[in-house]
């Protein structure tokens, strides 16, 4: 391996990444530099990933949703993100277009990666998301929501769907794109300080 291609990004890839999200050449240059800083191998494993985002939840436990987001992303299934992959997990997150975002979101509630979402899907994602949520702010969250069963339920109520029943991927987004309140129950909203602090880690 010659060092001009382990430290510089190649330009496929750059022009790949530049038309697919909304980052500039210099920024994805920048991000590189500092990915390859932290990951020599050029490869996020899933333990690093979980430590990046534990930091962010210092009075929380992000690792089943850590867990579920790598998964969701690791697209090759080869148990490490490449930059790539990283980046479009980067992009998706913060601020990918609704579609993308909701074909990325229907990927990660399927969780067994077949095609639906089944009701315990759905529970397994929102529990994972509630353990990322201080006990303190549950104890603020709508009567009808506070537990992740009854999210889980709401959710598939708006589906209008039976126990059994399940849920395809074209159902789940023209559902969410129809009803701005699936999107927020759904999904984890970062507070603004986890947005601050990824924006530091960025410079």
């Amino acid at each position: 391996m010659g060092n001009t291609k382990s430290s510089a990004l190649s330009k496929e890839l750059l022009e790949e990444l530049k038309s697919n999200t909304k980052y500039s050449e210099a920024e994805l240059c920048t991000w590189y530099q500092s990915f390859l800083k932290e990951c020599p191998s050029g490869k996020i494993t899933k333990q690093q990933f979980e430590g990046i985002y534990a930091s962010f939840f210092p009075n929380a436990d992000p690792t089943e949703y850590a867990r579920h987001v790598f998964r969701s992303f690791d697209t090759n299934a080869d148990g490490t993100l490449d930059f790539k992959e990283y980046i479009v997990a980067l992009h998706l997150t913060s601020g990918g277009k609704t579609l993308q975002k909701l074909e990325w979101a229907f990927a990660l509630y399927d969780v067994d990666g077949n095609g639906t979402i089944s009701k315990s899907e759905i529970l397994e994602i929102v529990r994972s998301i509630f353990n990322m949520i201080p006990v303190d702010d549950q104890k603020h969250l709508p009567e009808d929501e506070n537990t992740p069963e009854k999210r889980a339920e709401k959710i598939w109520e708006f589906f209008g769907k039976k126990d059994n029943d399940k849920i395809s991927e074209g159902e789940f987004i023209q559902g969410v794109m129809d009803n701005k309140d699936i999107l927020r129950l759904i999904q984890y909203d970062e507070p603004q300080k986890i947005k601050d602090k990824l924006k530091e880690k960025k410079q």
